[in-house]
């Protein structure tokens, strides 16, 4: 299973390199990328040790190899050490993860936040914490907090992030990003289920990329405030290896600061139960539609330590 693992990804990387990348002519080509022996020439192996390595005959390239077969395929540092960690998977043995849980502390700074949207997130992307105003943000979940399971069979999520397919190839990544283990169990039956419900997860799943989030901007289409762009920024948890905290945040004195100020206002302070206040300056058809939206879903129910 290790082995075909490694496999697996060398073909798939190899198909992601384009023969100008290398200064190769392009040229006629049955199928996209290049050509075994290309890759081989470029890593400077034999033909016939690189065949191996792709049919899983071969699972222990050198360190040597591995850096030169990185360099052949274009692989960056993330996707560089997973290459490594594929041939030297770390912790072996290791085991299961235990259930996560966002630290109290983490949670109060997220609640101390009122005027910025903030999440965080475990190694599966499983929603740990979230403040108010991220729940507000991400009302279109209704209740769901396993992130990448939402992207892919939620329909809502199509609407709600107006560059869907750039965000659900990030989160695939950076679900892949996680520890490559082959045993860890929880990542197979997710990757299982999404594959077999997902045709579109599927196809990004097997494009092996492995990016894990940093910093980058997302439009976003909101029911309540209508189109916003938010830049937002990944934060290492090193208190909880494999937790992520995520803030986002709008330009100052941009619609989209105005939009979070007037979803903040939707959401109040109020009893959870309660409908919000509707500023003055919205019509009467709009604030009546409103309410009663937000009125009907409430708070998502997300149960938090």
């Amino acid at each position: 299973m290790h082995t075909n693992r490694l496999s697996e990804f060398l073909r798939a990387r190899r198909a992601l390199v384009r023969p100008e990348d290398h200064g190769m002519p392009a040229g006629a080509r049955r199928t996209p990328g290049l050509r075994r022996e290309e890759i081989a020439v470029l890593a400077g192996v034999s033909t016939d040790y690189y065949v191996r390595l792709e049919q899983g005959r071969e699972s222990n390239p050198s360190p040597q190899v591995r850096r030169a077969l990185a360099a052949a395929l274009l692989l960056k540092g993330e996707e560089a050490a997973y290459l490594r960690a594929l041939v030297d998977p770390p912790h072996p043995g290791r085991p299961e993860p235990a259930r996560e849980y966002a630290g109290p502390q983490l949670v109060a700074l997220l609640d101390a936040w009122a005027d910025t949207p903030a999440l965080v997130y475990g190694r599966y992307l499983d929603l740990l914490a979230v403040n108010s105003l991220g729940e507000a943000l991400f009302s279109w979940l209704g209740g769901d907090t396993g992130l990448i399971t939402a992207m892919f069979l939620n329909p809502n999520a199509r609407d709600f992030y107006r560059d869907w397919p750039v965000v659900a190839q990030g989160c695939v990544a950076a679900l892949r990003a996680t520890d490559p283990t082959p045993d860890d169990r929880r990542l197979r039956e997710l990757v299982g289920e999404l594959s077999v419900r997902s045709a579109d997860f599927a196809r990004m799943w097997a494009r092996h990329e492995v990016r894990a989030k940093t910093a980058s901007t997302k439009r976003f289409r909101h029911p309540l405030v209508g189109d916003l762009t938010l830049g937002f920024e990944t934060f290492s948890v090193n208190s909880a290896p494999g937790q992520h905290l995520v803030v986002y945040r709008a330009e100052p004195g941009s619609a989209a600061e105005q939009s979070l100020a007037l979803l903040a206002g939707f959401t109040g302070t109020g009893p959870r139960d309660a409908p919000p206040d509707i500023p003055h300056d919205v019509p009467h058809d709009t604030a009546h539609d409103t309410a009663h939206e937000t009125s009907s879903e409430g708070h998502l129910p997300y149960d938090l330590p």
